[in-house]
């Protein structure tokens, strides 16, 4: 079953958990963890989707190169405005129980433009 999503004025963290409570399929009668599940989450206006407190200006997310001192460094409102699906996609993906059946249920996952 296909479940649209409007995530328009509403806090990323809350958006993210009702994703993940789809993907894992406990809103089908049928629900079983060990199996991916058939739901799709449709999630549309997902780049006006707000952020509380001061995560905008503090939050850092790191990334390394691989290189001694390459480290890199982003705010989450640099990180947000180069592609918000990625932050959603994770936000996702750290919501999800981490087993191997993750990356196939974030698949279901679907942004709507």
């Amino acid at each position: 079953m296909d479940y649209p999503i409007d995530a328009r004025q509403k806090p990323l963290g809350r958006v993210a958990s009702e994703i993940a409570a789809i993907l894992q399929g406990k809103k089908n009668p049928s629900y079983d963890p060990r199996l991916v599940g058939e739901d799709k989450a449709l999630l549309k206006n997902y780049k006006e989707v707000i952020v509380t407190g001061r995560k905008w200006t503090e939050k850092l997310s790191y990334r390394h190169t691989g290189y001694m001192g390459h480290l890199k460094t982003l705010r989450f409102k640099e990180r947000f405005e180069k592609d918000p699906k990625k932050v959603i996609w994770e936000t996702v993906r750290h919501m999800l129980p981490k087993n191997f059946l993750n990356q196939k249920r974030r698949k279901n996952l679907i942004f709507v433009d």
